[in-house]
């Protein structure tokens, strides 16, 4: 399922990219292929060993990849699996990515604390598929309850097989079919329907069907992880499929703490992002999962008004309208030019107005209220749709739209001086201009600096 990626070819590696879930047990650690080998002799058939380079397997080999994750199932969570031909095969390393990252979310004080009492974590996967590999995931290394749905007899037997192989976590791991209501393809129901009257969940997640054929879904020669049309293809692929889960995430609204995706596309998350706003949802979250040369991206919203979070000013409160701040010891692979298009990228993602000019090297931003009250709340492109004023520090929230601009200076090599001035210097809101500026030189230091 992973898209073709343009330009030099790389040799494919199991090393995670930057943005692995750093309690990803293979974040730093990938798994060690001529280890595996002399312990499982099941998977040494399918390794290759030339010279001196690292052991390798052929990733366009469905059963290499196939025997790679049940070893890895097995030697690193005690989990005892095995599909059929032609079912999707899940990468390990990348689906462990996911599942931390909901632990971040129940872990995270952006919601308010549950009103049931008991710390037991119920979720929902939706299309669990022949591989459940979620529900199996989820309940070793948390203990976590699960329903898992799919449609079709052969994903529901041998996910249900995958359960019962492991006794230790069957009990937390129930198997439901998901019935199209009604008939027609174009009307399935992800959730209504599925999900009991008296139910509620901490979450739901989905591996959504990629391609819009299957034509599209076989670019990729390099590798091969199989998948049925029912697992890889939907009328308008994973936006069409994501909307419905939206879609039905409206009607359930606070049944689920939290819903979550993943996605193929990025620029699936700029589409999806308005729609969850317009259904009223009151917190966005989103991620980048990277392991190997494959990147897939986190959408998770919400229906449970956010924990009331102060926004606290710098103390003092700045009331300068011109800030800077230098970014120093700057990651040899990025230039000012890098630096100023993330600036750009910083506020839209935010929906404010940006425009970039580089000649001048500098980007004019234009953002309302709840903008700027986005940016204050953020955590990298995270958002929370405000319930009322800022408080706090005396901080005023701007009835008119809050108009800055930020310039970028080469000062020397690995060294770049960012400038922030407002662009109404009698502004009675320079100490909001302060969090907001403070915000991006969070966000620019944690992406850019060693």
């Amino acid at each position: 399922m992973s898209m073709r990626r343009k330009g030099k070819k790389r040799a494919r590696s199991e090393t995670p990219g930057s943005t692995a879930h750093p309690k990803n047990k293979y974040s730093d650690n990938p798994p060690d292929f001529a280890s595996l080998a002399s312990l499982y002799p099941s998977f040494k058939p399918f390794v290759f060993f030339s010279g001196g380079s690292r052991p390798r397997i052929d990733w366009t080999d469905y059963n290499a990849t196939r025997e790679l994750t049940r070893v890895l199932l097995l030697h690193d969570h005690a989990l005892s699996w095995w599909i059929p031909d032609g079912q999707l095969c899940p990468t390990v390393p990348n689906r462990s990515n996911y599942i931390h990252w909901i632990n971040d979310l129940l872990s995270s004080q952006i919601l308010p604390s549950s009103s049931c009492g008991n710390n037991k974590v119920k979720g929902f996967d939706i299309g669990t598929g022949a591989n459940c590999i979620y529900p199996l995931l989820g309940a070793s290394l948390f203990g976590w309850s699960f329903v898992g749905s799919d449609i079709t007899d052969v994903a529901l037997e041998w996910a249900e097989k995958n359960v019962q192989s492991n006794p230790h976590v069957s009990d937390l791991i129930e198997i439901r079919r998901s019935h199209i209501l009604p008939s027609e393809e174009d009307d399935i129901k992800v959730l209504l329907g599925v999900v009991k009257e008296s139910e509620t969940f901490d979450f739901c997640m989905c591996n959504p069907p990629f391609f819009e054929t299957m034509e599209e879904a076989g670019l990729n020669p390099k590798t091969s992880c199989g998948g049925t049309h029912e697992e890889m293809v939907c009328n308008g692929g994973e936006q069409a499929f994501v909307t419905r889960i939206i879609q039905d995430s409206a009607v359930l609204r606070q049944r689920f703490r939290w819903y979550t995706s993943m996605l193929g596309k990025k620029a699936n998350l700029k589409l999806l992002i308005p729609k969850l706003w317009e259904v009223g949802v009151t917190v966005v979250k989103t991620t980048e999962f990277v392991q190997g040369q494959t990147s897939r991206w986190g959408l998770a919203w919400s229906f449970v008004p956010p924990a009331t979070r102060k926004i606290i000013a710098p103390t003092p409160v700045s009331k300068n309208t011109l800030l800077s701040f230098m970014l120093e010891g700057i990651k040899r692979q990025y230039s000012a030019a890098d630096v100023l298009q993330s600036v750009e990228e910083f506020f839209k993602s935010s929906g404010a107005s940006s425009k970039l000019n580089s000649n001048t090297f500098s980007v004019d931003i234009v953002a309302s209220s709840d903008q700027c009250n986005t940016i204050t709340n953020r955590d990298d492109v995270d958002s929370v749709r405000s319930h009322g004023s800022l408080d706090g520090s005396s901080l005023q929230v701007p009835q008119d739209d809050l108009s800055f601009r930020i310039l970028v200076f080469q000062q020397m090599p690995g060294t770049l001086l960012i400038k922030g001035s407002l662009q109404h210097k009698d502004s009675p809101f320079s100490g909001l201009f302060s969090v907001v500026f403070g915000s991006l030189e969070e966000s620019m230091k944690s992406k850019f600096c060693r």
